[in-house]
């Protein structure tokens, strides 16, 4: 056999013998030449690459010379393929909006809104519809109008191709920051597309399409044909659709014709129009408006000195025209149930708490309370919060003003309750003593309403006779911190002034807000969120975390029923007294202007407020008389129990030889005597003459109330208590 000449373990000798060739690896000479011309080629290939010249062949050194595959990169492929597949989506994207959302839809305003309520037993109580408003065109509007919803919603419309990464990551790190979702990162665009196509459900799905179908538009219209849609669409809060159904509802004029300042009040309205409308929240709108003010100086839309020179704004006191239809309860509900429902643009019933039965019985206490010029409000809650009962006013067509929700009085003596809770949550109970003798704290001197005073007395009588100077005392001995703390973790919201008179009541509240923090002693648990829907939705798990119920413990809790029950059983709410346990406590203002009840008894929580609209003074007027009798007669129909036995009269036993004798000497009852009752008293004298006149009860209280219903305004000052 032909020797290998690439064989490099052969001998130069040329050994060739039979031996020599066994002891070799197999096939060891055909890798050794395969080795050795992969290295010629590989050299052969850099002399190419750079530029060296070619070598012949010289096939008596090696084989022939071949082209080895060059392997391709697949990136370029899948390029094309991932550009195929997206063409293809967009083709499908494209007519999928084009059936769902096509963009005459987008220019119509949204169809008329419907919305029903009903009562817990379905039973209809109330119907609303929606104004809508003619469509503008942004271009045609004042700068000013278009730029103060540009300052507070998109400031980078005119840049961005309907989503705003950073508008995006901004609120993002906003909300992180927050511990909770404080900002949107949705621009204009977006908003539009929820509005014209979407629902308004929070999901990953909802916001991907309200994406797509932002790009969608800004494809197809230009910037100004997207902000005269947007202007057109947007809900302004009481059912107004559109800027210009909110400019001729809040202000009578049309978009064309409104000031800057009254622009950036409608723009503010965007972020929360239910809660900022200015008919019912006057005060927020205000705030809101100066912060529009504020964007649009920061924007350059407006200089520092035009910025300045906005004022607050007023509005119309006009309400929607649904009158025949409206209730206080209904006014009060129906922004909660729109945001509950989303935005509604078709026919939508919500469940609310009312309870049919317990709200006739509430109209029928009312009026049957002989209240005449004055003005009344009743609330009715179970422990948890659940509103099911409400009385506004006397007469709703001629006062729709709900002055359980909207009215901010001073509560009186019934702020009480968070002055003793501080002071049981401090260690004293209610057989703890406090002096019940004038005092003087600073330059404020405080004084018994009655001019009576008890000297040593326990907390429990203090209470219970609703000593001004006792709470005085304990206001000071605990601390005006651990009061308002007190009032703060029952849920009264409105503003406390940090000082002594805040005992006696002098900080204003609402009567759904007060209502709801004795509420809150009846569940054991606080605070108590007031609310009229049936359905109540789930809390994210932030809320759950920090907007939980706290336990009130069962000591602290035992003494508080201790002190409320004292107060009607032997205090200034005998009057409110009931056959079953019953708890509550009598406020009256300075110069007898409002007079309230709040209590409790089984599953029941209860405010009334009996006053003037006007904050005039009523001669008479306190809480425990009229509201006092108004809240017994409403429980004891509401709860199905008899009404407290009056104590049988006294009988005075007559000696027969201390009577007259007639002439025959027989003894003569002499004539004479009275009967009360029915609001009159009946009188007879010895001599058998008869007098009719007003009962001892009408004359002990006084003249009733007056009232010119005109809506109320805080009043300072306290001094006094019944």
């Amino acid at each position: 056999m032909r020797p290998d000449p690439f064989d490099t373990n052969r001998s130069s000798a040329g050994r060739s013998s039979a031996n020599s060739q066994d002891d070799r690896e197999p096939y060891a000479y055909e890798r050794e030449r395969l080795s050795t011309e992969r290295e010629r080629l590989r050299q052969k290939y850099e002399r190419e690459r750079d530029g060296d010249a070619f070598e012949p062949y010289d096939d008596r050194d090696a084989a022939p010379p071949y082209a080895a595959p060059r392997r391709q990169r697949p990136i370029g492929r899948w390029i094309l393929r991932g550009l195929g597949i997206g063409i293809v989506l967009l083709v499908i994207a494209i007519i999928w909006l084009a059936i769902t959302a096509p963009l005459s839809k987008s220019l119509q305003p949204p169809t008329p809104p419907s919305i029903t309520l009903t009562a817990d037993d379905g039973t209809p109580i109330a119907r609303r519809g929606a104004i809508i408003g003619k469509p503008v065109d942004a271009a045609t509007l004042p700068p000013h109008v278009t730029q103060a919803f540009l300052a507070i919603e998109d400031r980078r419309f005119y840049s961005h191709w309907g989503v705003d990464p950073r508008g995006i990551a901004r609120a993002a790190w906003a909300n992180m920051g927050s511990g909770g979702v404080r900002q949107g990162g949705s621009t204009i665009t977006q908003q539009l597309a929820k509005n014209a196509f979407l629902d308004s459900d929070r999901t990953a799905t909802r916001k991907i399409r309200e994406a797509m179908i932002a790009f969608w538009l800004e494809a197809w219209l230009s910037k100004d044909e997207i902000l005269s849609r947007y202007l057109s669409n947007v809900y302004f809060g009481d059912n107004t659709y559109g800027i210009s159904a909110a400019a001729k509802h809040y202000f009578g004029r049309t978009p064309d014709k409104l000031n800057v300042g009254q622009a950036a009040m409608l723009a503010g309205l965007v972020k929360a129009p239910s809660r900022l409308a200015p008919t019912s929240n006057l005060e927020g709108a205000r705030k809101r408006e100066a912060v529009v003010v504020g964007a649009m100086v920061d924007a350059g839309f407006l200089t520092k000195a035009e910025g300045d020179a906005v004022r607050p704004q007023r509005v119309l006191g006009s309400r929607p025209s649904q009158l025949p239809n409206g209730t206080y309860f209904a006014d009060w509900i129906l922004p909660e149930a729109r945001d509950q429902a989303g935005e509604v643009k078709t026919e939508t019933t919500v469940q609310t708490t009312l309870d049919p039965r317990l709200q006739r019985a509430a109209e029928r206490t009312v009026a049957r309370a002989g209240l005449r010029q004055a003005q009344v409000a009743l609330v009715a809650m179970r422990p948890d919060g659940r509103v099911v009962a409400m009385i506004g006013g006397k007469d709703y067509r001629k006062s729709p003003f709900n002055r359980a929700t909207q009215a901010r009085r001073q509560p009186g003596s019934t702020f009480k309750l968070f002055v003793y809770l501080a002071a049981m949550r401090s260690g004293l109970t209610p057989d703890s003593t406090i002096e019940d003798r004038p005092v003087t704290i600073g330059d404020w001197t405080p004084k018994n309403s009655d001019g009576r005073y008890q000297g040593t007395i326990t907390l429990r009588q203090a209470f219970a006779r609703s000593s001004n100077v006792a709470a005085a005392r304990l206001t000071q001995q605990v601390g005006v911190k651990a009061v308002i703390k007190a009032a703060r973790d029952l849920g009264i919201s409105t503003p406390i002034p940090s000082e002594a008179t805040i005992g006696l009541g002098t900080s204003t509240v609402s009567l759904l807000e007060l209502t709801a923090a004795y509420a809150a002693i009846a569940r054991e648990q606080y605070p108590v969120q007031p609310r009229g829907l049936a359905d109540v939705r789930e809390k994210g798990w932030y809320q759950s975390l920090t907007g939980g119920a706290t336990e009130i413990p069962s000591k602290i809790h035992d003494e508080m029923l201790d002190l409320l029950a004292a107060s009607i059983r032997n205090g200034t709410g005998r009057q409110a007294n009931l056959t079953v346990d019953a708890f509550g406590k009598t406020g009256t203002t300075s110069d007898n202007k409002d007079a309230l009840f709040v209590g409790f008894a089984r599953d029941l929580v209860v405010g009334v407020w009996v006053g003037n609209d006007d904050n005039s003074s009523n001669p008479g007027l306190s809480g425990g008389g009229i509201p006092a009798r108004i809240w017994r007669d409403f429980m004891q129909s509401a709860l199905g129990i008899a009404p407290v036995a009056a104590p049988p009269p006294a009988v005075e036993e007559v000696d027969p030889d201390a009577l007259p004798a007639d002439e025959e000497g027989n003894a003569v009852l002499p004539l004479g005597g009275e009967i009360e009752g029915m609001g009159f008293n009946l009188k007879m004298g010895e001599d058998g003459t008869i007098s009719v006149g007003p009962s001892r009860r009408d004359r002990e209280e006084g003249p009733p109330p007056r009232d010119d219903r005109r809506p109320p305004e805080d009043e300072p000052g306290y001094d006094g208590e019944q």
